[in-house]
């Protein structure tokens, strides 16, 4: 927790004038700090949302596009770009963000966004509520919420929930683990949230990392009300995994888990979502310099899985990525616009998550924000 051309790609997105009438106010950003950046995002937030009547549930055979969510540090807001062929990716917005974290985080900051599909269709988006530079933009008098002596590093406390059909309208909570949960105590942070789904329990489990006592991170894990507005359960820690930044995947009938130690990766095998993890001793990213934020996904009518992951010890910072079929030998594919990985109109993306887009959903939203891409 703590970018770039394709000449292929041509990039087409409105901004002014008459466009404008096409969204609603509450996805517009109005806000005069000079560290947020305005213009339309293209969504709505509503009170609740509902599943269309002629929607069928999700299923992977209808994928065919990929949709990828990221974050900057220079807004603290989060961005999305979308893709054909998992290979090169067009920023859905031209490179501004869709969701402002001035309108949507206690802190007036969003990091570390992760997107899923559950078994309705909907999308889950949840996100870390943290301004690293709170004091600059003028939303805090401190440099950190609580004192950093005692806190340390970004000492938040809450989680942004999100979720929508159609990645237009949207729901919003802002989520105080802390004060939903007084039993957990004095938590330093609760950082990184992701989101996959239980079969067993039927629910949308949400994972993330608390810190205590400005040293001991862990992954823990709770259960989300159907709106995905809230937890309902007391977070429990997933033993023998230490770390932030953790990314479950379910990959035939095991769980193959990524995670963040000492600013590297490491992988961790179970047949349980929540439990029994074994982890391995060994590095799994190919970089030389510090990393985190692992996310796995499927290249769509393959056997092939892609690991991607921040690669925030260079400069300026970039995403890596690696591929693999067993998730034992892995192949570097290098950075991205430098390897096989393209973007098109957007750089240094930062923390960010990758899920899929049926035909009609990738058509749905070129023609909502005026966006062309090409891929295959």
């Amino acid at each position: 927790m703590q970018h770039s051309n394709n000449l292929t790609t041509r990039v087409k997105t409105f901004i002014a004038g008459a466009s404008l009438l096409l969204f609603s106010v509450p996805g517009f950003a109005q806000h005069s700090n000079s560290n947020v950046s305005t213009g339309p995002t293209g969504i709505e937030i509503v009170p609740k949302v509902q599943k269309p009547k002629k929607s069928s549930a999700y299923n992977e055979k209808k994928l065919s596009g990929y949709l990828l969510v990221y974050f900057k540090d220079q807004d603290q807001s989060a961005y999305l770009a979308i893709s054909k062929d998992g290979y090169t990716f067009t920023d859905i917005n031209n490179g501004k963000p869709v969701f402002i974290g001035s309108q949507l985080a206690e802190q007036k900051g969003v990091r570390d966004p992760h997107i899923t599909r559950g078994p309705d269709g909907a999308f889950y988006l949840a996100m870390t509520d943290l301004h690293i530079a709170g004091k600059r933009a003028g939303f805090r008098d401190t440099e950190w919420e609580r004192p950093a002596e005692k806190y340390g590093w970004g000492n938040n406390r809450a989680l942004v929930l999100m979720k929508s059909y159609d990645l237009i309208h949207w729901t919003h909570s802002n989520f105080r683990v802390d004060k939903a949960f007084p039993e957990l105590g004095d938590i330093d942070c609760s950082w990184a949230p992701e989101t996959i789904y239980d079969a067993d329990r039927k629910k949308m489990m949400v994972y993330f990392t608390i810190r205590y006592n400005n040293k001991d991170a862990n992954i823990y894990y709770s259960y989300a009300n159907d709106d995905f507005t809230k937890l309902e359960t007391v977070p429990q820690k997933i033993n023998n995994i230490g770390g932030i930044d953790a990314d479950i995947t379910k990959v035939g009938n095991k769980y193959q888990m990524f995670y963040v130690s000492q600013a590297q990766l490491f992988h961790a095998v179970s047949d349980k979502i929540n439990q029994g993890y074994v982890s391995g001793d060994k590095r799994i990213d190919p970089e030389s310099v510090n990393t985190e934020a692992p996310n796995v996904f499927k290249r769509l009518g393959t056997g092939k899985w892609v690991l991607m992951y921040d690669v925030y010890g260079l400069r300026p910072s970039n995403m890596g990525f690696s591929e693999t079929t067993d998730f034992v030998n892995y192949t570097n594919l290098g950075h991205f616009n430098k390897g096989v990985m393209k973007t098109t109109n957007f750089t240094s993306p930062k923390h960010g998550a990758v899920t899929y887009l049926s035909e009609d959903e990738l058509k749905a939203i070129m023609a909502h924000w005026k966006v062309e891409t090409e891929g295959d």
